[in-house]
């Protein structure tokens, strides 16, 4: 693999948003390294490997495989996540705590902390798919919400680390995107997709492709003094 080849890592990259990010970035001319714990559907330019992020272990071994197969990566995306909804002090919120928090936020981090040395000055980007929850709170989804603000706050403290060596870290809040995990959390509060994008002043939900369209805005060379951002991208809910 040439150097001069942009070397990008999408967790999650199996489904929805991570996938929909995998696509665009392997038709802008990056090979991508694809991660995510099951299956991945092939596609052109990308490189499917097995990990759980929240493995520390497993995510060892994808940064080493990555060093040793193309020792650098340019961009560095963590979409892997996981939801559940749950009231506050429930057995089933409790269940779930250990695991949305390992994988929304630990993962997050492991990956960072893993990237930081192959991300190359003035060039590496990092961009962490948060949530309009790591802005806000519901009363339902306290795991999440904790795990997405942590990882907006991890954001902010990392661009500040990275900012010296001209390495940006970015997160993206969306609100909706039309994905199956969007019509699993509908199912929970008993609404259609119709009522989620009656939610939104724009009248509609956001496309994973939106979403892929701006990780491939912040990693462009005009998004290079933007940093420890948290971009929401909601149709306007939230303003």
């Amino acid at each position: 693999m040439s150097q001069e080849k942009l070397i990008a890592l999408v967790t999650g990259a199996s489904k929805g948003i991570g996938h929909a990010i995998a696509v665009a970035l392997s038709s802008a001319g990056y090979h991508v390294v694809g991660a995510a714990r099951g299956e991945i559907a092939p596609l052109a330019g990308m490189e499917p490997q097995r990990c759980d992020v929240a493995d520390a272990d497993q995510v060892q071994a994808l940064f080493d495989g990555i060093r040793q197969r193309h020792g650098v990566l340019h961009l560095l995306v963590n979409n892997a996540g996981i939801a559940g909804g749950a009231a506050f002090a429930s057995a089933r919120e409790a269940a779930e705590w250990d695991g949305i928090l390992a994988t929304n936020l630990t993962g997050t981090y492991l990956c960072c902390r893993a990237a930081a040395d192959l991300l190359p000055d003035h060039a590496g980007r990092i961009v962490n798919i948060a949530s309009v929850l790591g802005l806000r709170g519901v009363p339902d989804q306290v795991a999440y919400t904790a795990a997405k603000h942590g990882v907006v706050g991890l954001t902010r403290a990392l661009a500040q680390a990275l900012g010296p060596r001209g390495i940006t870290v970015n997160a993206i809040c969306p609100g909706w995107v039309d994905t199956t995990m969007a019509q699993a959390r509908y199912a929970d509060l008993g609404i259609t997709a119709a009522d989620a994008a009656a939610m939104a002043p724009t009248g509609r939900v956001t496309q994973p492709e939106e979403v892929a369209a701006m990780v491939l805005y912040l990693a462009s060379a005009a998004a290079a003094n933007v940093t420890g951002q948290a971009l929401v991208i909601d149709g306007g809910a939230s303003g």
